[in-house]
């Protein structure tokens, strides 16, 4: 049985980077590897909430432990998740074999923040069948959801079919499986077959490669889950088979460590008084007079040898 109050707090000491959080995540690391990691993204509005939740009562249903990481705005005020999640997704709180978490984006990349990617190593070590990541709108930094899911779900609605064009250079590119939710509207077909075409005439180039489906669902009235659950399980298949899995595995694994020591040279720079005296300094004078931000920095690095 899982501990969820243990996995809470322990997720809560490596978001505040607690002097525990290098021994819990050592000890850990080798337990993950299990869980698949789906990341469920698309516009505002596009009932991923629902969507997700229709999900977790599936899986539930066939005994899987669902783990859902909703990446929420931090709110400027005090750096914290501003949406939380207890609004959304509330009847699924009683059940033991669920976990939910609101993690504020800090302002990173892609609203994947480190500590987010080593939320869901926890997870995954703890036992955790499915790992959902639910993002926040659509942007060029949500495509950084591909980082940490091996099974990206692009969520769209009827009325996403005139942004299609303005979404070709980010979100579109990072889908394995097309959503038109909301298939009830106007419109629904319409962009279902924009969707089919534009696959067409612009294959994915790598050879044997995810036949990329687009499917119609509704979330209401549970229309066409099932097909998405399938569609999930078949591409997470078809990783394995393929050896896509590894690949997208020692990826996440080279991400976290070069983003683990940028966070630490950053830490370790601008924790020490001397090196922010430096920018003081600068911020102080004319621009005529200042140095240019690389002779700034090569004097902050050269202080320190690198």
């Amino acid at each position: 049985m899982l501990d969820i109050k243990t996995i809470a707090k322990t997720i809560s000491l490596i978001e505040d980077n607690s002097n525990q959080k290098k021994t819990i995540l050592s000890k850990l690391y080798a337990k993950t590897g299990s869980a698949h990691r789906i990341g469920i993204t698309g516009p505002p509005g596009a009932g991923k909430s629902s969507l997700i939740n229709i999900l977790i009562q599936k899986l539930r249903s066939k005994n899987k432990k669902v783990a859902v990481i909703c990446i929420d705005p931090t709110s400027p005020f005090s750096g914290g998740a501003i949406l939380g999640d207890r609004i959304r997704m509330l009847k699924h709180y009683s059940d033991p074999g669920v976990y939910i978490r609101s993690m504020a984006s800090r302002n990173a990349s892609g609203g994947l923040s480190l500590a987010s990617s080593e939320a869901s190593d926890v997870l995954d070590a703890h036992g955790f069948d499915v790992i959902i990541f639910e993002t926040l709108g659509v942007g060029q930094v949500e495509i950084d959801v591909m980082n940490e899911a091996d099974t990206v779900a692009v969520v769209l609605v009827p009325e996403s079919g005139d942004d299609i064009q303005m979404m070709k250079s980010g979100l579109i590119e990072i889908a394995d499986i097309y959503v038109v939710n909301k298939s009830d509207r106007s419109g629904a077909n319409r962009l279902t077959t924009t969707l089919t075409n534009m696959l067409e005439t612009n294959p994915n180039p790598i050879e044997n490669s995810w036949d990329i489906p687009v499917l119609n669902t509704n979330a209401l009235s549970n229309k066409g889950i099932d097909n998405l659950l399938d569609s999930i399980n078949e591409h997470f298949r078809y990783m394995k088979t393929e050896g896509v899995l590894a690949i997208k595995t020692n990826d996440r694994y080279e991400r976290q460590v070069k983003s683990t020591i940028l966070a630490r040279l950053s830490h370790f720079l601008w924790n020490d008084k001397n090196k922010t005296d430096f920018l003081k300094k600068e911020l102080n004078k004319d621009i005529s007079n200042r140095l240019s931000p690389i002779e700034l920095v090569d004097l902050i690095l050269k202080e320190e040898q690198y």
